[in-house]
């Protein structure tokens, strides 16, 4: 028998990492024990540390948490000024994902049918830029995009535009004094934060489509309409689904979008905020929190079922 290349290393730590070595199904799992207990004690952990804080209730007299299982802290939830919180949060987020799917699918459709090479790049570049800059930065440059004696509403002034803009701030729901001050502007912000999470998505789910369905649906004597209705948009109908996970989910727990721009109505991140520093309810912020972990689940659960994962 030949002597082996590099002989057998002395000391138990070596004897241990060349058994470890031999042994690849140990050598995967020592590789992902650290991710799966950072996953299981930090963050699963900690949304059960959040789960149990929502069953216990608060005194209303003296402040103090009290640690008694009660659902007295959910029905707090359906009070309607805390129900139109979540509502409010819900309505905005349905309402950024489709905007950003109507903006996000021609953008899409350019990039994965037209532009190739160096074009291709510049897409790319000009999609994730935005994405490289500070969120802050971006939110507080809407901030003075949007004020009243912002650059939008000079480019209305100019366009004699004016009386439009003051009709639509004049609109009960979504207007105010000025569009950073106002659900339209909330609005407007959101949509421009996410979009490219929504392109890509997309993009990558259009480029999977074979032109040659298109070009089929075309033969057989098909509208682009009606090709695009019956052929594309199930086709890439996974792609949307997957890039409104992102804009649906980061919409329902974003608090510093509605904290800068936006009226004084809460959206759920701010009444947690608020609930767990400024009013001191932990047990009701839990439950807040507790809202959008539940819409995401049965929200993922759809998604899954469309098959948005195989596009993500």
């Amino acid at each position: 028998m030949s002597a082996a290349i590099f002989p057998p290393r002395g000391g138990p730590l070596a004897q241990a990492a060349d058994w470890v070595i031999r042994h690849p199904r140990m050598f995967t799992f020592l590789m992902i024990a650290p991710i799966v207990l950072w996953l299981g004690i930090i963050y699963i952990g900690s949304l059960i540390a959040l789960l149990m804080q929502s069953f216990f209730s608060i005194d209303e007299f003296s402040g103090v948490i009290r640690h008694e299982f009660t659902l007295a802290t959910y029905a707090e939830l359906l009070r309607p000024s805390n129900f139109d919180i979540i509502l409010r949060t819900v309505v905005m987020a349905a309402a950024v994902t489709l905007a950003s799917a109507v903006l996000a699918f021609p953008i899409a459709y350019f990039a994965a049918r037209y532009a190739t090479g160096k074009w291709k790049a510049l897409f790319y570049i000009g999609v994730m830029l935005p994405l490289w800059s500070s969120y802050l930065v971006k939110v507080y440059a809407w901030k003075l995009v949007l004020a009243k004696e912002g650059i939008l509403n000079w480019l209305f002034a100019q366009l004699h535009l004016t009386w439009l803009l003051d009709a639509v701030l004049a609109m009960p729901v979504v207007g105010g004094n000025s569009l950073s001050v106002s659900y339209l502007g909330t609005f407007i912000v959101f949509v421009y934060i996410w979009l490219p999470y929504m392109i890509i998505p997309v993009q990558a789910s259009l480029e999977r489509v074979p032109g040659a369905l298109i070009e089929a649906a075309a033969d057989l004597g098909a509208h682009p309409a009606q090709s695009f209705r019956m052929v594309l948009l199930p086709l890439a109908l996974p792609g949307v689904v997957a890039g409104s996970i992102f804009t649906f989910s980061l919409t329902l727990g974003d608090y510093i979008i509605p904290q800068i721009i936006g009226s004084s109505r809460l959206f759920i991140g701010q009444a947690v905020y608020t609930q767990q520093g400024t009013a001191g309810n932990i047990p009701l912020a839990a439950a807040f929190t507790v809202v959008p972990i539940v819409i995401m689940g049965f929200y993922l659960w759809g998604a899954r079922k469309m098959g948005a994962f195989d596009a993500l």
